[in-house]
């Protein structure tokens, strides 16, 4: 079993209560715009971490961490991507592949919208975190915790704080 915290859009915002929550995790995932690599080496600092980068990140940010990461997590298979759509909407660019190949969990980032919910055409949970950054128009700062074990996602957690 491993305890994850899925973060998404800091926009070059890390603070003691994010690390808190870092260091309670077993892994941490960042859906991108990152922003910085001083919010990576941080989460580094505290947990294993896997991330992407997002349409904000520059060139470091880049060549440290992919578009997209698909991997399997205590028996499920896990894509993070940052511009990936929901259900019924997905992203042109990855449209296609998720069909043909769709994760157990799909998780991106980028609108600063928190969203869980099924795809039961493709038998799929997709999550978007939100954003915990401060940058953006989003009113609360989000994040998600939850489970993973033995082909299970559970114990799923919103955190929140005012911006």
């Amino acid at each position: 079993m491993k305890k994850i915290l899925l973060l998404s859009d800091t926009h070059s915002y890390v603070d003691d209560t994010i690390l808190k929550h870092a260091k309670a995790a077993d892994e941490v995932w960042h859906a991108g715009d990152i922003g910085e690599t001083s919010v990576t080496d941080a989460l580094q600092k505290v947990a294993p971490l896997r991330a992407v980068y997002g349409n904000i990140d520059g060139t470091d940010i880049r060549k440290e961490f992919p578009l997209h990461q698909r991997f399997t997590c205590e028996g499920v298979a896990v894509w993070i991507t940052h511009i990936g759509g929901y259900p019924g909407r997905y992203d042109k660019r990855i449209r296609d592949e998720i069909r043909k190949n769709p994760p157990k969990l799909f998780i991106c980032g980028h609108s600063h919208i928190l969203k869980v919910m099924p795809d039961k055409k493709l038998g799929l949970l997709h999550m978007n975190p939100g954003a915990i950054g401060k940058h953006g128009f989003h009113k609360v700062r989000t994040m998600l915790r939850f489970e993973v074990d033995k082909g299970r996602i559970d114990n799923l957690e919103v955190i929140e704080y005012e911006r």
